[in-house]
């Protein structure tokens, strides 16, 4: 399972475009025009349980684990993607999911290392910084930490049972059990509105769950009672 790599835009950005422009790819895949960040970042949030709740290996692609968009502000002097040329600087191509990593919240490469970063770095990525977000128990890097904890803990997370669970459409749930057992339920709400969870314990969420409702555009893990 994949989210994002280094031939796509990242999917914050992709999660936060408008509806009508979600699914576009071609020659328009790199136009965010009214990109809602905050929404694609709470999507990716949510996206990043459905990912790892399910069965199987999943790659994380570097920097989804702090959250980072697409870096559109590259001039086309530092451009480096043979896709840029090769299309007359037509396509802007893949330098916005390229772009180094910010490891630190200052530093002429946010260290990443030595004589500056080959693309540019975005200035408010230093506030996305590992270094900055380690400590932060609600960032994009703590949940991402959180999560990978607990599927190597919970003994129905390392088993390969699975199962959907019926609901409505826009409402995805399916169940995770190992032979002894117990079960994960986990839980993607795509609503509106929020949505309850079953009777259990709340391994994770993407945002905070008040009582027993998940809002929109998030995502949790139950261990069920």
């Amino acid at each position: 399972w994949v989210l994002s790599n280094h031939d796509i835009p990242r999917h914050v950005s992709r999660y936060g475009r408008p509806a009508k422009d979600r699914e576009r790819f071609g020659p328009t895949k790199y136009d965010f025009e009214g990109l809602d960040l905050d929404l694609g970042r709470r999507r990716a949030r949510a996206a990043a349980l459905l990912s790892l709740g399910l069965p199987g290996s999943v790659y994380l692609y570097q920097g989804e684990e702090l959250g980072l968009e697409e870096v559109t502000a590259i001039p086309d002097s530092l451009r480096d993607d043979p896709v840029f040329f090769r299309s007359e600087h037509g396509e802007v191509g893949r330098d916005g999911c390229r772009v180094p990593l910010p490891w630190e919240p200052t530093g002429d490469s946010l260290g990443f290392g030595d004589n500056g970063a080959w693309l540019p770095q975005p200035p408010e990525w230093s506030e996305r910084a590992a270094s900055v977000q380690r400590d932060e128990p609600d960032s994009m890097l703590s949940l991402y930490r959180t999560a990978l904890a607990a599927r190597r803990r919970e003994p129905a997370l390392t088993a390969p049972g699975f199962a959907w669970v019926d609901g409505p459409s826009d409402v995805l749930r399916f169940r995770r059990s190992d032979p002894a057992g117990a079960s994960v339920e986990v839980v993607v709400n795509q609503s509106a509105t929020p949505v309850s969870l079953p009777p259990g314990e709340v391994l994770v969420a993407s945002e905070p769950v008040e009582g027993s409702m998940l809002g929109s555009d998030a995502a949790a893990w139950v261990r069920l009672s």
